[in-house]
């Protein structure tokens, strides 16, 4: 077995150089060492772990399946280890950075044209990588520095988080909340008249659902009251939603702002739903860990000053 306490974490520190640099050269020059230098460093590395973590190729170094799941885990290890002892400010005009953020692509555009000016008013050097949210449980995506914030509706999440907030490895802000509404085309039937449950199970309903599952609140709602719809088709974007409603008789229940926001050139209509649905709720979750990084809570202000959704 293998003891901790015989690693010399400078090893560490040349393993991540050389991930980031994919070069033994270019890595020994970030570390001011000499390539013989980190040559070595990597050679008791590979010896304490009793692995191998890169093997040379053409382009370089290039790392192994093992290497590579490991890198984000040690990242975030130096680079709190780092913040503890040697703590500076972040200046963004002056400290480039790379921000990774999953959402939903419905919140990705309304907040996306606010955080680029966000950007370009501090003369940021910062870089904004946004990544499909595709789960409702991203717990795994920060845990493993897949992503540094994510943003988006976890109702199961924050229950936990909620729990037991003083231990909960997860922090938030709440950014937004919208009423669901029922959005149709213009024209549809469902836009005339009283919009009855009896109506609104009896429509053909479209879902956007990020795992395909056809059920949701909604279906589960319906089936307290003895009841039940049709969902003839399931997406995973909302921008697809919004061009199949506008050319089809499906309807979907959707936030009211995302729908407004997406749905305005299409013109689509929004009646109020017939059954009572929690509003939605966007939550901006990220590390409880990284609270006082600088770089992130200036990235957690940038994201909360764009959340002007009304």
């Amino acid at each position: 077995m293998k003891n901790f306490r015989t690693l010399d974490l400078n090893l560490l520190r040349v393993f991540d150089a050389l991930m980031s640099e994919g070069s033994l050269t270019r890595a020994a020059e970030s570390l001011s060492m000499t390539q013989p230098a980190a040559s070595h460093a990597l050679k008791r590395l590979h010896d304490w772990l009793g692995e191998t973590m890169f093997v040379r190729s053409a382009g370089g170094m290039r790392p192994t399946p093992r290497a590579a799941a490991l890198w984000p885990r040690v990242r975030t290890a130096l680079q709190e280890l780092e913040q503890a002892l040697a703590p500076r400010a972040f200046d963004p005009a002056r400290d480039p950075a790379q921000f990774r953020l999953a959402m939903a692509d419905a919140t990705a555009a309304l907040l996306a044209p606010a955080m680029v000016a966000g950007l370009a008013s501090a003369r940021a050097l910062a870089d904004l990588r946004l990544v499909p949210l595709t789960t409702r449980d991203p717990r795994t995506l920060l845990l493993d520095a897949q992503i540094d914030l994510a943003i988006g509706s976890f109702p199961g999440v924050m229950s936990v988080v909620l729990a037991d907030h003083e231990r909960s490895p997860l922090h938030h802000t709440r950014l937004h909340q919208a009423p669901y509404v029922c959005a149709m085309r213009p024209g549809h039937p469902l836009t005339e008249g009283e919009l009855t449950l009896d109506r609104f199970c009896s429509a053909e309903h479209l879902m956007v659902s990020l795992s395909g599952v056809p059920q949701g609140v909604v279906d589960d709602l319906l089936a307290s009251l003895g009841r039940q719809r049709r969902v003839v088709l399931t997406v995973n974007q909302y921008h697809t939603a919004i061009r199949v409603l506008a050319a089809s008789d499906l309807v979907a229940v959707l936030p009211a702002s995302p729908a407004t926001a997406s749905g305005a050139e299409a013109g689509l209509v929004q009646r109020p739903l017939p059954l009572v649905v929690a509003p939605l709720t966007i939550e901006m979750i990220w590390l409880a860990r990284r609270e006082a990084e600088p770089a992130h809570r200036w990235l957690r202000r940038l994201v909360t000053e764009a959340a002007h959704f009304d």
